[in-house]
């Protein structure tokens, strides 16, 4: 039998192990080869992957914390991140918003942070953010999108590879992460929003811990094959589109009897090709369609939805609503 320190390298080596085939997965074998900036809260969660892959990819691993000062001891848990990150030599920043957040905060707050940490990657030249997710997040992502009737896109949840966003340990187990960061001696803390049940999240989280009947880590597979099975619809559709007469006058919009959910998608993609910052779903899109469908002119934001009827059928066209005019004064 091996004595302890033996064993526990022979731990770390395993879960090392582990991780890098989590990320060969998501970026074939040329991952090691890259630079990586980890974002760290300082939760055990995100401090048991920086250590993961500080000692995976010593010498190109970067850390970063966002601190939104939205409540009393944030500024000590950058701390806390910078000053391991010191003792480890591993580079490490500390962003702050230029402005307060408004607006919905988790949400605002969200966003924020993923802007925040873009602009860092692209200022260290690094080719990836990875962040901690885990399976438990991931069920309960799935369960909030189950409770909003979400459909194959919403049900996919928490992507593992989002354009340079990686979420490697969406298989791991919180309890995993929680084991590697107390059995390394990391320093963590625990994020008090977690618990507050003002957050649907935290209320959702508090009621997961406490069954067993559903399996975070089946959850992450259903996630992973959900959005695969997106991601195929969405190819399906792009070359629906390319098929038509007309495909180069995204104004268009054709129906040649496709099934429901492929219908939807064309609409949904026609409607972003005039306007990119338009994300319409769920009961709001299905309202479109029926409107379309009727022969009734459809509203979506700025734009109007006519049917056009000729010797083909019915097609339909997208324009730009005409502005309403303002009211003169006096």
């Amino acid at each position: 039998m091996l004595p302890p320190q033996k064993q526990k390298q022979a731990a770390d080596r395993d879960v090392a192990g582990r991780l890098a085939g989590d990320l060969a997965a998501l970026l074939g074998p040329g991952w090691h080869r890259l630079h990586y900036g980890v974002a760290v809260s300082g939760g055990p969660d995100s401090m048991a992957l920086l250590w993961l892959m500080a000692s995976l990819l010593p010498g190109q691993v970067w850390a970063a914390t966002v601190d939104h000062g939205l409540r009393k001891g944030s500024d000590e848990e950058a701390r806390m991140v910078a000053g391991f990150c010191e003792r480890e030599h591993i580079p490490h920043s500390t962003l702050r918003p230029p402005t307060p957040i408004k607006g919905s905060q988790q949400a605002a707050a969200r966003a924020e942070r993923y802007r925040l940490l873009e602009q860092w990657r692209e200022a260290n030249a690094l080719n990836h953010i990875v962040t901690a997710h885990h399976a438990d997040d991931q069920l309960e992502t799935i369960v909030m999108r189950l409770n909003r009737s979400s459909g194959v896109g919403g049900l996919a949840a928490i992507r593992a590879k989002n354009g340079v966003i990686l979420r490697p340990l969406l298989h791991w187990r919180r309890r995993e992460l929680v084991h590697l960061a107390l059995e390394n001696d990391l320093p963590f803390v625990d994020d008090p929003s977690n618990n507050d049940n003002r957050f649907d999240r935290a209320r959702l989280r508090h009621a997961l811990q406490s069954q067993t009947a559903l399996d975070p880590v089946a959850a992450a597979r259903s996630a992973a094959w959900l959005a695969e099975a997106d991601e195929a619809l969405d190819w399906a559709v792009e070359r629906l589109i390319a098929s038509w007469p007309d495909a180069s006058d995204v104004a268009v919009i054709r129906d040649e009897g496709y099934p429901p959910e492929m219908f939807r998608r064309i609409v949904a993609q026609r409607l972003r090709a005039n306007a990119p910052q338009l994300a319409l779903r769920g009961a709001s899109l299905d309202g479109v369609i029926a409107a379309m469908h009727e022969g009734r002119r459809a509203m979506v934001g700025a734009l109007l939805i006519d049917a056009v009827r000729g010797l083909e059928g019915t097609i339909w066209r997208i324009s730009a609503a005409p502005r309403r005019k303002v009211p003169k004064k006096g």
